[in-house]
């Protein structure tokens, strides 16, 4: 291939690499009691810092699992978060500490009451609406250090 023909094709390369990177998101399957969850996994910092940035829309049962290093008192916000959201904080065994609930695009900041090492981001109201709060436990996660 030509250096001129290169030249052309990356662009190209580059406008699609967004869908491509994003089909390739590795997913977990989570319950919550009888609700089943399919959460994309954020465990490095690239990814969670994009986090669920510029979605227009979640499936239903659809969300993002937000895993660090080690425990801390860990912090969301929502700039350039176009859907409303919903974040709980998870120890390690999978109980819920706190959650919140995000306005879209803001940069407020939303913290866990207690040290934490996950964060599940939902559409906002999707666990209220299950009657999950804090105490609930979520299953799938436990043991993913």
């Amino acid at each position: 291939m030509s250096r001129v023909a290169a030249a052309m094709l990356f662009p190209l390369l580059l406008a699609g690499g967004h869908a491509s990177a994003q089909s390739s998101i590795r997913t977990v399957q989570l319950t919550a009691g009888i609700h089943l969850i399919t959460a994309e996994v954020a465990a490095d910092d690239p990814m969670r810092t994009r986090g669920l940035m510029f979605r227009e829309a979640l499936a239903p049962n659809h969300g993002m699992l937000f895993v660090f290093d080690g425990k801390e008192v860990r912090c969301m916000w929502m700039r350039n978060t176009l859907v409303p959201l919903s974040v709980a904080f998870i120890e390690d065994d999978g109980r819920i500490v706190n959650i919140e609930d995000m306005a879209p695009q803001t940069d407020d900041s939303h913290c866990a009451s207690a040290p934490v090492r996950y964060a599940l981001e939902m559409q906002r109201g999707w666990f209220a609406q299950r009657g999950l709060k804090a105490g609930a436990t979520i299953n799938g996660i436990a043991g993913k250090k």
